[in-house]
């Protein structure tokens, strides 16, 4: 018999587009998805159920659909989205702390796939050239998304070793890009004069949504756990971005780059977290070796790639064609 797959987070995009590409895949038998709201677009062969995960009641959901495998995908990055920040961190911690304590009660759930972020890293000036996934933060967040997926990724751990007959799978991603993505990072490259930090060039590593989508297709129906770290190879540097971009930069000061970042928030232009603008003044690279030999996943897209994809997207037409899709 085939998986019985849970999803959360249809509602919105990238869960809803995850759960229709695994409703095609032959070894999958069923896709629920679970959401507050229903999704909006076609979900193809996914059966939908209204429920919130922060509520008990999804253990219910669990137990009556015969659920074996569970991506957790509601992890959101964006108070905006949520309707406020208390929201933002109820979502993402309190609901998976509600979602994993329903799995631990399933006797039935054999596979877990968490997807998290490399900015659990952080971003600062002492952090080391590439991430390992055994690495952490040199500076702990003390709020915001970065410190939700700490504790998020804190609660999960906690789970495995309660639960050590279940495989869980952690895939750090970074940030993902192209034509369908709505994220901060998207919305500050969509601007049409990009503010940067004075006197800093940070590298950038990037992950194709398409990509982002086979890897948590990958990842819930082979037999591989552990925690990794998922980007395209290679990276940008900021500046290189925004050249391909064809966009106006203007250098301000750290706390010039925080105020202008404020007024373009209550815009709802973009989103300019504190975590955001140490990521836009420091950069961040991460070691993916244990993606392509443990988890045997190998992106189409290099970072370079991905970032031109999304830049024709915007009517930029790319500057080498081909050269950041590998064959």
């Amino acid at each position: 018999m085939g998986r019985v797959v849970l999803v959360t987070g249809v509602s919105r995009d990238i869960g809803r587009r995850f759960a229709r590409t695994a409703a095609a895949d032959p070894s999958i038998d069923r896709v629920i998805g679970v959401d507050v709201v229903p999704p909006r677009g076609d979900i193809g062969g996914v059966s939908f159920v209204r429920a919130d995960i922060r509520n008990p009641v999804i253990s219910k959901v669990i137990a009556k659909e015969d659920v074996d495998t569970v991506v957790h995908m509601s992890v959101i990055a964006t108070p905006g989205s949520a309707g406020g920040r208390n929201t933002m961190k109820e979502l993402n911690v309190i609901g998976t702390m509600q979602l994993l304590a329903a799995c631990q009660a399933a006797p039935g759930v054999r596979r877990l796939v968490v997807k998290s972020t490399t900015t659990v890293y952080g971003a600062s000036s002492r952090d080391p050239a590439m991430f390992t996934e055994d690495m952490g933060p040199k500076r702990l967040p003390r709020s915001g998304y970065a410190k939700d997926v700490n504790e998020v990724e804190g609660y999960v751990r906690g789970f495995a070793r309660r639960r050590p007959d279940v495989a869980v799978v952690m895939l750090r991603a970074a940030n993902v890009i192209g034509p369908h993505v709505v994220s901060p990072i998207t919305s500050y490259f969509r601007l049409p004069v990009v503010p940067t930090v004075l006197g800093f060039d940070p590298r950038l590593q990037f992950l194709h949504e398409d990509d982002l989508l086979a890897v948590l297709r990958h990842a819930a129906t082979t037999e591989i756990s552990g925690t990794f770290n998922v980007a395209g190879d290679g990276v940008l540097m900021l500046s290189q971005a925004l050249r391909r971009l064809e966009r106006t930069s203007v250098p301000l000061p750290g706390f010039a780059v925080g105020r202008t970042g404020s007024v373009l928030r209550s815009a709802r232009l973009a989103d300019f977290s504190p975590e955001q603008i140490g990521f836009l003044t420091f950069g961040r690279g991460v070691d993916t070796t244990r993606m392509r030999t443990d988890l045997d996943f190998h992106p189409r897209f290099t970072t370079a790639g991905a970032f031109e994809d999304f830049a024709a997207s915007l009517g930029v037409t790319p500057r080498v064609r081909g050269g950041g899709v590998h064959a």
